[in-house]
């Protein structure tokens, strides 16, 4: 075979390669805020964004209520959500109130805004995590997106000071709760990727998916320590990039190859 014909073949897949929708790749970048363990706000920059506390809704079950984070350009209708006073599990700063949810039904949040480019990020203090605990991303009904526990319990154990997000880190809470971390979370829809639809729920049933500072937005800037969740966005090169690096790499080697064939001969 020839270096014309193999590099004819190689451009071929690259191009193939090159071409692969990008469909294949959820379209989502996932960090946690690390620069200091005990963080329960989002550290991302933002076009647009606001903010739910919880602290002004009633202590109670099954709630349906609209937000406007704050007096955001965003708003959000939650669906059989419980609300309950801090304690151990959460209630971010150890005050106020907090989100839950103890059951695979689950509750869900709607979004909507009026900012063009939709909503395109989402951030929450993710408290007292278990095995259970799995939030989707969903637009016009269909499923983009599902983080789990797992995702999140083993980039923090692959973390030199793990052991620092063990333990509720508010003052009033101190040391109780141990054996599960505390962090603030962050999701970022990339490559035009919008969504319109959250939906949280503890599958298995074995504790409750407690949050926290519900943060909806635009973003324009990551923040915290990218976490590998497999499929998903990471800030590494674009395919196209990978495929141009890929054809110089096959260009140096076809010549390389040529030049030691000519020497023996």
């Amino acid at each position: 075979m020839s270096i014309k014909t193999s590099l004819t073949g190689l451009l071929a897949c690259l191009g193939a390669v090159a071409a692969a929708p990008a469909s294949a790749v959820i379209p989502f970048t996932v960090s946690m805020e690390t620069e200091a363990p005990g963080i329960q706000t989002s550290q991302s920059g933002f076009h647009a964004v606001g903010v739910e506390t919880f602290d002004a809704r009633a202590v109670a079950t099954n709630q349906s209520f609209i937000s406007n984070f704050g007096g955001s350009a965003f708003t959000g209708t939650y669906t059989g959500v419980q609300v309950r006073n801090r304690d151990q599990y959460g209630g971010a700063g150890g005050t106020g109130r907090y989100a839950v949810t103890f059951t695979n039904a689950g509750y869900t949040l709607d979004l909507a805004t009026q900012e063009p480019g939709g909503v395109t990020y989402f951030g929450f203090w993710l408290s007292a995590l278990d095995l259970g605990n799995n939030v989707s991303f969903y637009k016009g009904g269909q499923l983009l997106f599902t983080f789990t526990s797992a995702h999140a319990r083993n980039f923090i154990n692959s973390l030199p000071n793990h052991s620092a997000y063990y333990c509720n880190p508010n003052a009033a809470f101190a040391n109780r709760n141990c054996g599960q971390p505390y962090t603030f979370l962050n999701f970022y829809a990339r490559n035009g990727t919008t969504f319109d639809r959250i939906h949280f729920s503890e599958n298995p049933q074995v504790g409750g998916y407690e949050s926290d500072n519900h943060t909806v937005g635009q973003w324009n800037r990551i923040s915290g320590t990218v976490i590998p969740v497999p499929g998903t966005f990471l800030d590494v090169p674009e395919p196209g990039t990978w495929a141009m690096l890929m054809v110089g790499f096959g260009l140096v080697g076809a010549v390389r190859r040529r030049r030691v064939q000519t020497v023996a001969a």
